[in-house]
């Protein structure tokens, strides 16, 4: 069986990488093998959640080491794993701060999610950008490059010095993106967080600074295509079902446009059903491909979610497919939980209508 080990960016994470893009990896522990599949806007999504939300162990030199106690997952957590698969990953981790050994050049950026929302945070200067758009980041800039505790000095120095934060909810993320002010203002806001940084005393010796230079997301995450009314997936319970379309994707969030009754979205990823992954056979059918099975609905809509209207937009946590194993779905709509809709893009005309300006 193909597992679900969540979403990535090619480049941002352990297992076969393509072209830059969103994507799904998939685990058979019985092959030892590891696939992907892309999520680009328009795919076809029919899926259902099949047998238990089992821990994905533990990644290490190239290869997932499953779970020796079978622990069964919360589906409505991100985590993807039990707490001792957990604090055994954890026992060489950057982030838990027990790998200060690590020899590889790390560098420090300044991450921008919206108005007032900048954070700091390293990563290894090997991955490049993978880690800011794996956050969602709309945008970001380079700080500094060095090692790795002159990275975490530098890390810290800001925290303490300027109040800059290292890390923003899922939710405050997701509501930026409906009140994002023009790139110009993006880069300036980036652009006075980045001199005052840089005019700080006690700024590591062997951390290099790095000149400001703007990156933006927008584009691609395809950010223009998030409506502004935005409803909420929940988390998946064995035999919930997502039909929908894609429509962007943007860090761990994937947008689809869900299916309703009387509004089927076709067939599933694959032409015949299933979905491969990349190098393996992307038009098999059910779990007999590469990456878990995909599918087009064939029957009637059941469960909870019988009655959402076709078209709606909602926004999963593609965190929370993890440890699944994903079958084609029996029905044409999307029976998990479905919350309240919240803001888009598109909430951005409204308020400027209105008189006021950005999310603040």
């Amino acid at each position: 069986m193909w597992r679900c080990t969540g979403p990535r960016w090619s480049g941002g994470g352990p297992g076969p990488v393509g072209r830059f893009g969103q994507r799904l990896g998939w685990y058979c522990a019985e092959r030892g093998e590891a696939r992907v599949s892309l999520l680009p806007a328009g795919k076809r999504l029919a899926f259902a959640a099949r047998g238990e939300r089992l821990c994905l162990g533990v990644w290490r030199a190239g290869r997932w080491i499953v779970c020796p106690y079978g622990a069964v997952l919360d589906g409505a957590s991100a985590r993807d794993q039990c707490a001792r698969c957990a604090q055994l990953d954890r026992s060489r981790s950057v982030a838990a701060d027990t790998m200060a050994d690590d020899p590889r050049p790390y560098g420090v950026y300044l991450a921008y999610f919206g108005p007032g929302l900048l954070k700091v945070g390293i990563t290894a200067a090997e991955r490049g950008p993978a880690r800011l758009v794996e956050q969602g980041a709309v945008a970001y800039a380079w700080l500094g490059r060095g090692p790795l505790m002159a990275a975490r000095r530098a890390e810290a120095l800001l925290g303490s010095a300027l109040a800059v934060p290292d890390r923003f909810t899922k939710a405050a993320k997701r509501a930026a993106r409906g009140a994002l002010p023009p790139v110009s203002e993006r880069a300036a806001e980036l652009a006075q967080l980045h001199h005052a940084a840089r005019e700080l005393a006690g700024w590591p010796e062997t951390l290099e600074p790095v000149e400001f230079a703007f990156a933006d997301h927008s584009d691609l995450f395809g950010l223009d295509r998030i409506p502004g009314e935005v409803a909420e997936l929940g988390g998946m319970t064995a035999g919930a079902e997502i039909v929908g379309e894609v429509l962007t994707g943007v860090g761990a969030d994937v947008y689809l446009r869900l299916a309703g009754e009387g509004g089927v979205v076709g067939v599933g990823v694959g032409e015949r059903g299933g979905v491969g992954g990349e190098g393996g056979d992307a038009h098999g059918g059910g779990e007999q491909t590469g990456a878990g099975g995909f599918g087009g609905g064939a029957g009637p809509g059941a469960g909870a979610g019988a009655g959402v209207e076709a078209g709606v937009v909602a926004v999963m946590d593609a965190r929370l497919l993890s440890g699944w194993v994903l079958g084609a779905a029996a029905g044409r709509v999307t029976t998990v939980p479905v919350r309240a809709s919240g803001r888009g893009a598109g909430e951005r005309e409204r308020e400027g209508a209105r008189g006021q300006e950005g999310l603040f």
